[in-house]
């Protein structure tokens, strides 16, 4: 329990620290990418973590993210519908006459776009249709978070929390898909599943922080390489560098 709140404790440093340092190197947001280093495996040993073929990217040369492709959602039935983006505030139905969908922590529709990348689309994360079903319910459960506060320890006494932290965010996304049946701290993480980059999932992580890549778009709750600079766990683009940290995955993800 000890060793669980020392990591909490420093996770919620690194966060503050990395907004200190991103300001001071670019004076926008974001830190400076490090050098990227090895991951040291479960033996004690180390590794390159080359992808694995065909792998979902984990870094990027842009920040730019957006996406102008078709959008789909799945219904609570299990039907695949055209996906019909909520109404402006103050109107009670979308441009196109379907139904606005409630933007709540328990109502974020489940999206879907055609191909293996999953895209951002209205400020939630759009899985890719060819992912695996467990993929697609981290995507999902991610989205769950968006707009919740960062707060310090959140997500580990329990799933259910009015915000969560670094790992707490991985956790609960990683829960969402049967994955986790109880919230890691980002020391944890350092020998959870399966060393290196993973086909679909990577997280990354030491000792005072943790997020993770699903399918091209990363789940952090520090701003660092974010233009938008939003604090709190949210989808945001690809780093240009993820040096410093543990690389692990999901094992057959």
């Amino acid at each position: 329990m000890w060793v669980r709140s020392f990591a909490v404790v420093v996770c919620s440093l690194i966060v503050a620290a990395v907004g200190a340092a991103d300001a001071f190197a670019n004076g926008a947001g974001g830190v400076a990418a490090a050098t990227p280093v090895p991951a040291t495996n479960a033996a004690g040993g180390t590794t390159t973590s080359t992808p694995p073929a065909n792998a979902a990217p984990v870094t990027a040369k842009t920040s730019k993210d957006t996406y102008t492709g078709p959008v789909y959602e799945k219904t609570a039935t299990g039907e695949i519908v055209p996906y019909t983006p909520p109404a402006p505030a103050g109107q009670t139905g979308s441009p196109t006459g379907g139904a606005a969908v409630a933007a709540t922590a328990e109502g974020k529709p489940e999206l879907l776009v055609p191909g293996t990348m999953a895209r951002y689309v209205d400020g939630l994360a759009a899985a890719p249709e060819s992912a695996p079903a467990a993929v697609q319910e981290i995507v999902w459960a991610g989205d769950q978070l968006i707009g919740l506060p960062y707060i310090y320890g959140g997500g580990h006494a329990s799933f259910i929390s009015p915000g969560y932290d670094c790992s707490g965010t991985v956790s609960f996304a990683l829960h969402g898909a049967d994955l986790l049946s109880t919230p890691e701290d980002s020391g944890e993480f350092m020998q959870w599943g399966a060393t290196g980059v993973g086909r679909w999932v990577t997280i990354f992580t030491n000792p005072g922080h943790a997020y993770m890549t699903v399918a091209g778009l990363r789940l952090d709750t520090s701003a660092a390489d974010d233009p938008t600079n939003e604090q709190g766990p949210r989808w945001r683009p690809l780093r240009q560098s993820n040096g410093g940290f543990m690389v692990r995955h999901p094992v057959g993800l």
